[in-house]
């Protein structure tokens, strides 16, 4: 193998992408797609946003907010909210026709969209120096009964789920499953 140095950059791939579900000052639905964050502990997730987004004033006031995981065939919807600020365009999720209802559990939205959504409340905001970082506590997760396993487990092949990849500005399919977490490097183990 040849390695070319390519600079410090944020590049790690896959990175997931997820859409942050807020409600608004006038109670609207406010949804932004999120490339930076993740699951930080087993009932924990962690958001890396800036603090110019709306969706940012819009957690630090209602303390709560949604998860979503989106599927290829919402990537066009999805890309919008992460181009478009509610800052500039207050109905920016009215225009795309998706549907959202109330979160049993939060103060944010679910978008019936979406298959899979975690519902958060804030615990807490970490300025840094570099950037702002949003801990939430996951308080439920709901999910639609098409990509449920027989036994109630998410199917990630029929989740459809997407990866962005910030090099190249694309966006990948996350497709079949290729091995068994725990199992497969078990033969290194004799």
């Amino acid at each position: 193998m040849a390695f070319k140095d390519l600079g410090a950059k944020p590049i790690l791939f896959p990175m997931p992408t997820y859409m942050i579900g807020t409600y608004n000052d006038d109670d609207s639905v406010d949804l932004m797609m999120m490339a930076w964050g993740g699951v930080c502990a087993r009932d924990m997730v962690a958001l890396n946003i800036g603090e110019r987004h709306k969706t940012t004033a819009n957690l630090r006031r209602r303390k709560a907010f949604t998860l979503a995981v989106p599927g290829t065939d919402t990537l066009a919807e999805s890309d919008y909210f992460g181009i478009v600020s509610a800052n500039d365009v207050p109905d920016k999720f009215a225009k795309t026709g998706l549907h959202a209802e109330k979160s049993a559990k939060v103060d944010a939205p679910v978008i019936t969209e979406y298959p899979l959504t975690f519902e958060c409340e804030v615990v807490e905001f970490q300025d840094q120096p570099y950037g702002l970082r949003v801990l939430g506590k996951v308080v439920s997760i709901v999910a639609d009964e098409s990509v449920l396993t027989a036994d109630g487990k998410v199917d990630a092949e029929k989740l459809g789920a997407f990866a962005f990849d910030g090099d190249q500005n694309g966006y990948y399919a996350i497709g079949s499953r290729v091995g068994t977490a725990w199992d497969d490097g078990k033969k290194y183990m004799k």
